[in-house]
């Protein structure tokens, strides 16, 4: 049985090594073509752009043609040469996106802000994006002040997704300045698209964090904030504001960027927040949008972490009522409400509960490539939540590779692993499979003996 196994194995690496030369070689052949078409003048117009996907932003799965090579010279050069052209065909699509951020169709406009996002999102581009900063800030600011919702969208995604590849230093502050007077003028406009306030609200809490070099235009900023979630703030008598749907999206927006600043306020800057507002925000909690009463439960909680930590004998006066609003909602069985929601919410309100009378937080493990961090605040939980929510499904990749967002989190200098120890750590689709069905076999048997004792005790 084992030599068949075996055998299997063997033949499914052939093949595996057979079909990747023959990729391989297509890939030669299509660089060749493009290249012709490129000097030819063909292939030099950028058209209608495609949105970037995902099989474009791996070029990493190209670049393992070399770890199948079969020891040979020729095999070792065909799999750099097979790197080198799926990074320059890479490079050439990104270019292409660039241009076409100053196309006349607002459609081709969005796409290309798109593809640049999802790029920077699944890819270091430090030295390629630097050379050519300026360029996209202009694109971007562009598209704040004439775009509408979605392209807004896609602008004020990017300009963050371009201050965490520059990280924070001087690139990275000039393209603020340049955005950041736009981003205000939005958030403060009242007439502006709901939409591309709402991501605008986030942006600029972000790129702050990032790429601000002022503690006073940290604070101003905390104000811009400040006028719109005060706004949701529940009335002396109890009653809720009416606020739509859009608008409290905003105005949660709003109150998240806050929290996200708090973490860089200094002590002086602190007292005063914690004097003026921790009085107040309780009453966020009263409102009819459960994010919202997330969004406002998790700030207190991080604002009695942050108390705790200058003097641990923090205290608050109507602390008892706080304690029992936090645990209504924690226990909250309003039938009015929807069973997602108050699933959502009572997870969330356990754990706020706990940090406000105990000061504990439930810390989780993230593991990314051979690592593993453990967020254990809510400092560290919102500072994390902030940069997943624009890097998405990347984030375990520049937690690995960013340098910015390591040095953010403490994770030290990339670890560098090369190519031979990550296949080593690599288990085989079929010796995967293996596993999965001695295992399934396993548990179908504890569970066959669990079940015919229990029949014998229905029997007896």
């Amino acid at each position: 049985m084992w030599a068949a196994l075996a055998c299997m194995r063997e033949n499914a690496s052939s093949r595996t090594t057979v079909y990747l030369q023959d990729r391989f070689q297509f890939l030669l052949l299509h660089e060749k073509m493009r290249k012709s078409k490129k000097k030819s003048g063909r292939g030099a117009q950028h058209g209608n752009v495609q949105p970037f996907s995902d099989e474009d932003a791996s070029v990493e799965t190209l670049s393992h043609c070399s770890s199948f090579s079969d020891g040979t010279s020729g095999a070792d050069e065909g799999g750099e040469a097979c790197e080198d052209a799926a990074q320059e065909d890479f490079q050439y699509k990104l270019k292409g996106f660039i241009d076409s951020t100053v196309d006349k169709s607002a459609k081709t406009r969005q796409g290309a802000l798109d593809g640049l996002k999802t790029a920077m999102a699944t890819r270091i581009l430090y030295e390629f994006i630097s050379e050519r900063r300026m360029t996209i800030t202009d694109s971007i600011e562009r598209s704040l002040k004439k775009g509408k919702g979605e392209e807004q969208r896609a602008a004020a995604s990017l300009a963050c997704l371009l201050c965490i590849q520059l990280g924070s230093g001087i690139e990275s502050e000039e393209v603020f300045k340049t955005l950041k007077p736009v981003f205000k003028n939005i958030l403060a406009d009242g007439a502006a698209n709901m939409q591309g306030r709402q991501v605008v609200a986030t942006s600029l809490g972000l790129c702050t964090l990032v790429a601000e070099d002022d503690v006073l235009d940290v604070r101003t900023t905390m104000e811009c904030f400040e006028n719109l979630f005060t706004r949701s703030y529940a009335r002396a008598d109890g009653t809720c504001p009416s606020v739509g749907a859009p608008t409290s999206q905003l105005h949660t927006n709003a109150l998240l960027s806050w929290a996200l600043l708090l973490t860089i306020c200094t002590g002086s800057q602190l007292k005063e927040i914690l004097h003026h507002h921790m009085p107040k925000l309780p009453r966020l909690l009263e409102s009819d949008d459960v994010n919202m009463r997330i969004a406002a439960g998790e700030t207190i909680a991080l604002l009695f972490e942050l108390a705790r930590d200058m003097d641990p004998e923090f205290e608050i006066d109507g602390w008892d009522e706080l304690c029992d609003k936090l645990n209504a909602l924690a226990t909250d069985c309003n039938k009015h409400r929807a069973k997602t929601d108050k699933k959502k919410q009572r997870s969330v309100f356990r754990d706020v509960l706990k940090a406000v009378e105990e000061g504990d937080f439930q810390s989780e493990s993230i593991r990314f490539g051979t690592e593993r961090m453990t967020i254990d605040s809510w400092l560290r939980k919102r500072t994390y939540d902030a940069f997943r929510e624009f890097v998405g499904s990347g984030m375990n990749y520049h937690l690995q590779a960013n340098e910015f967002i390591r040095d953010v989190f403490q994770l030290g200098p990339p670890v560098l692993v090369d190519s031979a120890t990550i296949k080593a750590m690599k288990i085989s689709r079929f010796e995967r499979h293996l596993h999965n069905s001695a295992a399934f076999k396993a548990r179908t048997k504890a569970r066959s003996k669990f079940r015919d004792k229990r029949s014998d005790v229905g029997d007896f």
